[in-house]
């Protein structure tokens, strides 16, 4: 294994970080404070659709698709790096360049399963930039971690589907450029493969029935730059059958194929998270006295900093060695590793957080810095994307069965 970035990493990473310090960094407060400007809380401000202009002009645009038919075709160990450097910015510079969640996702399924059609409605603006999207699987009613208790029905009509469920915590549904809705359901809920059940289908936004009842907080945020998590009625929505994606009870395996990637990217950008986490603590420290001395010469706070640095270290390691796997024997191949990394990634970065909000005293909760709102996404993703407990479960059967 070898995560020495090669001259095409290198290049991108170097134009990235200037784009961060010259661009992104900057923004932040601009974007605050335009926001608490808006006529609606969820609209964009106008400096994040001039970050978007100029990540397109410099090339820094799709840059997470592997196929270089639709994005920069960048293999998973190449986007690890730059992944972890918008990471740093989590509100503004995955969006800026068009690799924010949950369109990322969205958009490799209509590249690996959507047919010309779709892709011509749905992907091509995704791919521009010019709207959003949103992934409608979570449940209130059930436990969404074990995808085989979806209760949402896709139930065929002709030449119509026709939708009947209740979702809630669907990501940029609150978005008013959020336009279609990739929406998981069960097409035959009777069937014998409890696995084979479930099916995909495209739902647009403005479709009759469908209605958006209200924006779901995370920990007392309501993330308005992700475009919210918001509660979701289908009421007999019908949309024609073709808007199916790929075939009846396809759905479980395309989920599957769309959670790899995503778990991935989601360590990466936590990584990055980290990493800001300890330049502001290192900045704290060496800025602050306390009983006679500077923050930075207590003993306490040495060791917070020591071993977050460390476990970046082991963290970033384990992610390049998942994404390297992913890129030579494939998803399936590393199974145990996007388990393993899903597991500890956002554990350990909320740990890392956690000690940076404590640095930082009452400014550490405050939307004077970053902290608390990074520290309530990274614990969020201890339940997204599957909980911890179902990865550990998964992953231990794969180490008992070796012995049974």
């Amino acid at each position: 294994m070898d995560f020495a970035f090669d001259a095409r990493t290198e290049e991108l990473r170097h134009r990235l970080l200037a784009f961060m310090d010259e661009y992104v960094h900057p923004a932040e407060r601009t974007a605050h404070e335009q926001r608490a400007a808006l006529a609606s809380p969820w609209d964009t401000p106008a400096v994040v659709e001039e970050l978007k202009a100029e990540a397109r002009r410099q090339g820094l645009w799709n840059l997470f698709l592997p196929d270089s038919e639709y994005g920069a075709g960048l293999t998973n160990l190449q986007y690890a790096p730059l992944a972890e450097i918008t990471g740093r910015s989590p509100q503004l510079a995955p969006t800026a360049l068009n690799c924010a969640a949950p369109d990322t996702g969205n958009m490799e399924v209509l590249a690996q399963f959507g047919d010309a059609a779709q892709k011509k409605q749905w992907l091509e603006p995704l791919l521009a930039g010019e709207i959003r999207s949103a992934f409608a699987m979570t449940e209130p009613e059930v436990a969404s971690s074990d995808a085989t208790n979806i209760e949402t029905r896709i139930e065929r009509d002709g030449d119509s589907y026709v939708i009947n469920g209740r979702k809630w915590y669907i990501s940029g549904a609150m978005n008013p450029l959020c336009r279609i809705f990739i929406v998981m359901g069960k097409t035959d809920p009777n069937g014998a493969d409890i696995r084979r059940q479930q099916s995909m289908i495209l739902v647009p936004r403005d479709a009759p029935g469908l209605t958006v009842t209200r924006a779901m907080q995370v920990y007392g945020y309501e993330d308005h730059y992700h475009g919210g998590h918001a509660e979701v009625v289908f009421d007999g929505v019908r949309v024609p059958a073709g808007n199916l994606i790929g075939e009846e009870g396809g759905g479980f395996g395309i989920a599957q194929a769309r959670l790899g990637p995503g778990r991935i990217h989601h360590c990466m950008r936590l990584i990055g998270m980290a990493e800001r986490a300890i330049e502001l603590m290192c900045r704290r420290a060496v800025g602050r006295t306390a009983f006679g001395k500077p923050l930075a010469q207590q003993g306490v706070v040495q060791e917070w900093i020591a071993d977050a640095r460390v476990a970046v270290e082991q963290l970033r390691l384990l992610v390049l060695k998942t994404a390297w796997l992913m890129d030579t024997v494939g998803n399936k191949g590393a199974h145990t590793e996007i388990q393993a990394i899903k597991i500890a990634t956002p554990r350990t970065v909320v740990d890392i957080l956690d000690k940076a909000v404590q640095l930082h005293g009452a400014g550490g909760v405050s939307q004077d810095f970053p902290l608390a709102e990074l520290w309530a996404a990274a614990r969020t993703l201890r339940l997204a994307d599957g909980p911890d407990e179902v990865h550990q479960r998964s992953l231990a059967r794969r180490e008992i069965k070796q012995y049974l």
